[in-house]
């Protein structure tokens, strides 16, 4: 009897485990498609116009700067042409203070020179040499070091002054690089990316044919078709720095 009980009774249900497994994984998913589209509030992340708006935004402010800095240099040039005519000095203190503003970059500089402009390569550009591998994305835009190489060439070849885009390089200025724009003293540029350097210009060229890193990225130019081009020059000025001088520098808190 107690053997046809328990074969009449209700089988006991058993969960095994790969059904506990599989249930976890749908829970997780509806978590991450719940969170996803919390964080979405439905609209497209990929295509969220906030991003337009604060690229907008950063060229309005470069802008802003730039207009700025116009109006700061043209008030340095006449303070500046006022404490000249002022200030009780001799003509040959006043070749000295000349030749200390050429030196820090705030006087504007004329002379021989060349240009260097690198360029970004086209989005649809594939391998132009047999056996090199096809370009990734970043190999197809112009990088920081790549800017820092020519300006770090020029100034090895002995540039009097160096300019990058349409601003002049102090001993504080950087160049640096987010995704594929410069910012350089508060202001966004986008490729071709122009430097421009005065200076004896057999010295600058030898200085830019035997740096390694612009051998490196010539390489690029050669097999993706990054844009390289120089430009000499018989007269080429720079103008004169015309941003604060004041250094920003970090305080530990106490």
């Amino acid at each position: 009897m107690s053997n046809s009980a328990d074969s009449t009774s209700s089988p006991v249900r058993r969960f095994k485990p790969v059904r506990l497994l599989t249930g976890g994984v749908f829970a997780l998913a509806g978590l991450i498609f719940w969170t996803s589209f919390n964080t979405a509030q439905g609209t497209n992340i990929r295509t969220d116009s906030s991003m337009l708006r604060l690229s907008d935004l950063i060229q309005e402010r470069s802008h802003k700067n730039g207009e700025l800095e116009d109006s700061a240099a043209a008030a340095r040039a006449e303070v500046d042409a006022l404490a000249r005519r002022d200030n009780g000095n001799t003509a040959a203190q006043d070749r000295k203070l000349n030749a200390l503003g050429t030196a820090a970059g705030t006087q504007k500089l004329t002379g021989p020179g060349m240009t260097v402009t690198l360029t970004d390569a086209p989005p649809n550009a594939t391998a132009k040499i047999p056996g090199v591998p096809q370009p990734q994305p970043n190999d197809l835009v112009i990088h920081q070091q790549d800017l820092q190489a020519v300006v770090n060439a020029l100034w090895r070849g002995g540039a009097k002054g160096i300019e990058v885009m349409d601003q002049r390089l102090i001993s504080t200025s950087a160049v640096r690089c987010v995704g594929n724009t410069l910012i350089l003293q508060g202001r966004v540029y986008s490729p071709p990316y122009k430097v421009t350097a005065v200076g004896d210009r057999g010295a600058l060229r030898k200085a830019l044919d035997s740096s390694p890193a612009i051998q490196n990225y010539l390489q690029y130019v050669a097999a993706y078709g990054l844009g390289w081009k120089v430009d000499q020059h018989d007269a080429v000025t720079l103008p004169g720095y015309s941003g604060t001088v004041d250094l920003h520098y970090a305080k530990p808190v106490g």
